[in-house]
């Protein structure tokens, strides 16, 4: 089942770092934090990734082309005038990974109307490049398939500054509006389950898809809220990405589920 990541911001409350790489891009643990929210997904077996990119993409092509060789053990011979590399031993994950460039100015709903050709006709995972979580996908995906709706988002609660949700005792999202820092409700934490037909609710490049494609969707009652009790965090600024480094640091970061180490550069915690 597909992936789709949203990598195309400017990440302008970051911009310590944002103004040298796109903030998925913004190393955690001595890794892009785009990087582990892909290991989330993999670790639940979905490995066919879609990335949505814009601001400098080309770092991220660039990174992805040098993963392999990267993450391999390899042998380059310079004798006799020659120039030849061997690959031994690989340790990369068993990724297929699609970067496509969705435009330098263009909203979250077009990112994801643009990457329709890579889609096609199928149920997708869809979320943003800035968070990680302990979410289990296949309790996710479960749940989408039990309803029967378009759309599933993940819902948490804290005291963050993200889309709220009016959640009935269905789970149904009875309203969605932008973001307020005093609200205590359950807010979109990304993590969605979509199917195809979310493409007809996406007009174009400035679509902004926490705006009319979910309120429409809410209106439509195809909008459902999967409840997420654990672990949930964006970095939208220097100081939680320092909280996530911390976390990794002492071995405690909950949506490490995987065994490969994660290098920590503790100079910069």
């Amino acid at each position: 089942m597909k992936v789709v990541l949203l990598a195309g911001g400017f990440g302008t409350r970051i911009s310590e770092e944002s103004q040298y790489k796109p903030k998925p891009m913004i190393e955690i643990g001595g890794m892009p934090i785009l990087w582990h929210i892909m290991k989330e997904y993999s670790y639940y077996g979905h490995n066919d990734f879609i990335i949505c990119a814009g601001y400098k993409q080309e770092y991220i092509k660039e990174w992805f082309a040098n993963y392999f060789i990267h993450n391999s053990d390899v042998t380059f011979d310079y004798r006799n005038g020659g120039n030849e590399m061997t690959i031994h031993e690989s340790h990369c994950e068993p990724w297929r990974v699609t970067v496509v460039d969705t435009g330098y100015n263009t909203m979250t709903g077009g990112r994801i109307k643009r990457v329709q050709k890579y889609i096609g006709d199928e149920t997708f995972f869809m979320t943003y490049g800035d968070g990680v979580c302990d979410v289990d996908m296949n309790k996710l995906l479960e749940f989408h398939k039990s309803h029967g709706k378009i759309a599933t988002l993940t819902a948490v609660k804290q005291d963050q500054s993200k889309g709220v949700l009016d959640i009935g005792g269905d789970n149904a999202v009875k309203s969605f509006r932008e973001k307020n820092i005093s609200d205590g409700a359950p807010i979109n934490a990304g993590y969605m389950v979509l199917n195809p037909e979310i493409f007809n609710y996406i007009e174009g490049d400035q679509t902004v898809f926490e705006k009319e494609p979910l309120e429409k969707l809410v209106t439509d009652g195809q909008l459902m809220s999967y409840i997420h009790k654990g672990f949930w965090q964006c970095m939208d600024s220097m100081r939680e990405k320092l909280m996530l480094e911390k976390l990794l640091e002492v071995n405690k970061a909950p949506w490490k589920k995987w065994d490969s180490e994660v290098p920590i550069d503790k100079t910069k915690i």
